[in-house]
């Protein structure tokens, strides 16, 4: 447009100059007058005409050089994406990605979880953490910026308000966290605060439970033993856990991570994490390592299998003497498979559709049951359970463990039923030759562990 209107411009100057040496020239005749505004006007002519060379000159390598550092942006932006490394967006691309946080589909402890599509038509998932977790964004960031895995969640960007909320911007998963599809649930709505988002949970079938199990414990072995700085996630649950389309699982939300040197062994960290997922050992506030993440995966892992919460609370009766205590799943599930009646705890839904293998039941059990063993020691990693999940190692019956939940379970039943629990609190819980807590100690640490 503006090199449009300047060559009007000049085109009017000249013009009207030739057109005043026409009229000099007839009312002035070759007088030395004429020979005056001739020159003047000549060299008006030529300044113009130079005038607009240089401009014109000057426009094209402006064009150029900003053709050149688009053609840079994209570029950059694009091995960015190649490479995997986050784009830092404005805070009104993703306003306008998420039509103003239109579309929940999700809340948690740091935050919530908003559908949005980028301006190229990417769909994405749009986090955002609520208040100023300045610690928990920037781990998040970290932990997952630089590692690259086919079930490990993309990080896209991320976008800081300095005086607001912190957005990350992920891969968009269709299908929802695992939670959704191995526990019965009913149809529920969800409120934002611009409209309705319907959540429809649903029974995965075995095959698929038994391709997300794998899929989970191969990008947690990725996380343990092959990144360049070891990353323990800290927060592995089902909720953690998305499926595609096609029901293969990843992991996501990386608030909780942190880094570990590949010569550490073990580290200390403030308690954190989700109630009934941790080990033993960080409730307790000893040093932990990945093998936390070991006893997450193995809770998870029976849940899948049972299609039902480690535990399994009992509806409250309104006669209180017939009240029911709440019974932990796993110490169920153990006491199965030593009966040989191990497929009384799979998912009765998944059951009935048919295509569960005894065999392969097993298998997940007795994985299960090793990843949550009370001693850390007697944990495999992930890399051991990713080949015992796919049937290129043994799985051995793994011996029995102390499951302190199991004691907090009865010894809240029976304050709920009254009976004098100080001699019982008192006497010792231990395991192998080290002793562990009392169980005063114990109720403590399970109280915290069994909440939902």
């Amino acid at each position: 447009m503006e090199d449009t209107k300047a060559k009007t411009i000049a085109a009017f100057i000249i013009i009207t100059l030739i057109i005043s040496l026409i009229i000099a020239r007839i009312s002035l005749g070759l007088s030395n007058t004429f020979y005056l505004i001739t020159g003047a006007n000549g060299a008006a002519i030529l300044a113009v005409i130079t005038f607009f060379l240089l401009r014109n000159r000057y426009n094209n390598r402006r064009r150029l050089e900003n053709q050149m550092v688009s053609e840079l942006r994209t570029e950059y932006s694009f091995l960015r994406r190649v490479a995997g490394v986050p784009t830092k967006f404005q805070y009104s691309d993703i306003e306008a990605a998420t039509d103003e946080f239109k579309y929940l589909l999700g809340r948690g402890a740091s935050g919530s979880v908003f559908k949005g599509i980028l301006s190229d038509g990417t769909p994405v998932a749009v986090k955002r953490i609520e208040g100023r977790r300045e610690k928990e964004f920037r781990s998040e960031v970290a932990a997952i910026a630089s590692v690259q895995h086919v079930n490990l969640v993309r990080l896209l960007g991320y976008c800081c308000v300095p005086t607001g909320s912190r957005f990350l911007i992920y891969d968009f998963i269709p299908n929802g966290s695992l939670d959704k599809w191995i526990f019965p649930r009913s149809e529920k709505e969800e409120l934002s605060p611009r409209g309705k988002i319907r959540h429809i949970g649903g029974c995965l079938e075995w095959r698929s439970r038994v391709q997300v199990a794998v899929d989970v414990a191969k990008a947690l072995s990725y996380l343990h033993h092959d990144c360049r700085l070891r990353i323990l996630h800290f927060d592995v649950k089902p909720e953690n856990i998305l499926l595609d389309e096609n029901y293969r699982g990843f992991v996501s939300d990386f608030g909780l991570s942190k880094l570990m040197g590949l010569d550490e062994s073990r580290v200390v960290t403030r308690f954190r994490g989700t109630k009934g997922y941790l080990a033993p050992e960080w409730i307790l506030q000893q040093s932990v390592s990945e093998k936390c993440d070991v006893f997450s995966y193995g809770i998870v892992l029976l849940e899948m299998v049972g299609g039902t919460r480690s535990i399994i609370c009992e509806e409250d009766s309104t006669d209180k003497s017939e009240r029911k205590s709440d019974q932990y799943f796993p110490k169920i599930v153990s006491e199965r498979l030593r009966e040989g009646r191990v497929m009384e705890v799979v998912d009765k839904r998944v059951v009935e559709s048919g295509g569960v293998d005894e065999r392969e039941v097993k298998r997940l059990v007795c994985v299960g049951l090793w990843c949550i063993q009370e001693q850390a020691s007697m944990r495999p990693s992930m890399a051991q359970v990713v080949e015992m999940l796919e049937g290129r190692a043994a799985v051995e019956e793994p011996p029995e463990t102390e499951m302190m939940m199991v004691k907090y379970l009865s010894h809240e039943k029976e304050i709920r039923s009254g009976h004098d629990s100080i001699g019982i609190a008192a006497s010792p819980v231990t395991q192998g030759d080290n002793s562990i807590c009392s169980l005063s100690s114990c109720s403590i640490y399970l109280s915290i562990l069994s909440g939902r």
